[in-house]
């Protein structure tokens, strides 16, 4: 599904604090999930939505699915949503972009520009992307920036994670890696660190 990354895992996790440029659709397989946002009280739910930038800590009692939605399909929100059981079974039969948007709300509309480098390759040089739409490197990171809420070298290294993660159940962490534009599994690994809090290993 365009903008979605799906991942699954069999066992509870836990996870200390971070965040992440992306929303997080927490979905236990018949658990709940705790969040800890920092300075405040924990949030338990058989579900939770995570809003991109949001700095949690995160655990499930039982194995889950998690949903990784691009920034720019929803609007902003400044904390986690607890979400309940018939919303969480419906989102494991069937992840639906339209039910989570019912939740959230839409974004608005990407300036084309914003739109064009947002979904480049994030290998593509911005250099090359910026004389496409007409913009100095600059004047695009800015425009993306006020119109994601997120700079531009933190999506694109989104962007890269998201592919890597989706290769990792069907291939080698060094294949991962290449095929999403790292220069190797070395790369891979401090970036899986610092957006998701995970070691590659345990996203297999």
């Amino acid at each position: 599904m365009t903008g979605i990354t799906r991942f699954t895992q069999a066992r509870p996790f836990h996870v200390t604090e971070h965040r992440h440029p992306a929303w997080k659709v927490v979905l236990p397989l018949g658990g709940r999930v705790t969040v800890h946002p920092p300075g405040d009280r924990p949030i338990t739910a058989p579900g939770m939505i995570v809003p991109p930038q949001c700095t949690h800590a995160c655990s499930t009692d039982s194995g889950f699915t998690a949903l990784f939605i691009d920034p720019w399909l929803l609007a902003s929100g400044p904390s986690p949503t607890a979400l309940d059981t018939g919303t969480v079974e419906r989102l494991l039969a069937a992840p639906s972009l339209a039910e989570v948007t019912a939740l959230t709300g839409r974004h608005s509309e990407l300036d084309p520009r914003v739109a064009r480098v947002l979904h480049a390759d994030p290998g593509t040089p911005l250099a090359a992307i910026a004389a496409d739409v007409g913009l100095s490197a600059s004047r695009l990171r800015t425009l993306v920036r006020a119109s994601v809420g997120i700079p531009l070298v933190r999506l694109r290294q989104w962007a890269r994670l998201r592919t890597a993660v989706a290769g990792l159940s069907r291939t080698s962490a060094a294949t991962a890696a290449a095929d999403a534009g790292f220069a190797d599994q070395a790369h891979l690994a401090p970036t899986a660190r610092k957006l998701l809090c995970r070691t590659p290993a345990s996203l297999r």
